[in-house]
């Protein structure tokens, strides 16, 4: 087995990046990589070796935002400060509340597909992982990622195409 630091070295930036994708936190993704490592240290000894040593710790990692997320149910909102100084003007109000609509119903429409999917989807677009980190976190190949991604994109407009014509 590998020393530990060899592992961190190796798979802490695909930890954080995966957790980066799950939070959207930096300070948080960097916190639960951490624990990540701290939780395989202690149970390093029922990893059995099935799968590759990156999906174990992802799926550590998972488990460790899911729990996360079930101690903090409510999302704080973001404060007037923390508001970047940089964000334009020029967009009309209209134009905000469009952009915000339309990935409300982008994140809606992924809820409805499977896990996987749905994982593959968050971590490409939200992530901007290659399909090969993709696969490398899953534990899959980058075909069956690209291919998982674009199934999932066809279903969701194929699903925004359909309710298009029952309303018409």
């Amino acid at each position: 087995m590998q020393k530990i630091e060899e592992i961190y070295e190796q798979y802490s930036t695909t930890i954080y990046k995966y957790l980066f994708c799950l939070t959207k936190n930096p300070d948080l993704s960097e916190e639960l990589t951490q624990e990540t490592f701290l939780v395989a240290i202690k149970k390093i000894d029922q990893f059995r070796g099935e799968s590759k040593l990156s999906v174990w710790l992802c799926q550590i990692a998972k488990h460790l935002w899911y729990k996360e997320l079930k101690k903090n149910k409510k999302h704080k909102d973001i404060s007037f400060e923390e508001i970047p100084e940089e964000i334009s003007l020029q967009e009309t109000t209209e134009e905000i509340i469009g952009q915000k609509e339309e990935k409300l119903k982008l994140f809606k429409d992924m809820q409805k597909l499977d896990e996987k999917a749905r994982e593959v989807m968050y971590l490409r677009l939200i992530g901007n992982l290659t399909y090969d980190e993709i696969a490398e976190i899953l534990g899959k190949t980058a075909t069956w990622a690209r291919v998982t991604f674009f199934r999932a994109k066809q279903k969701i407009k194929g699903e925004n195409q359909n309710g298009k014509e029952s309303r018409m």
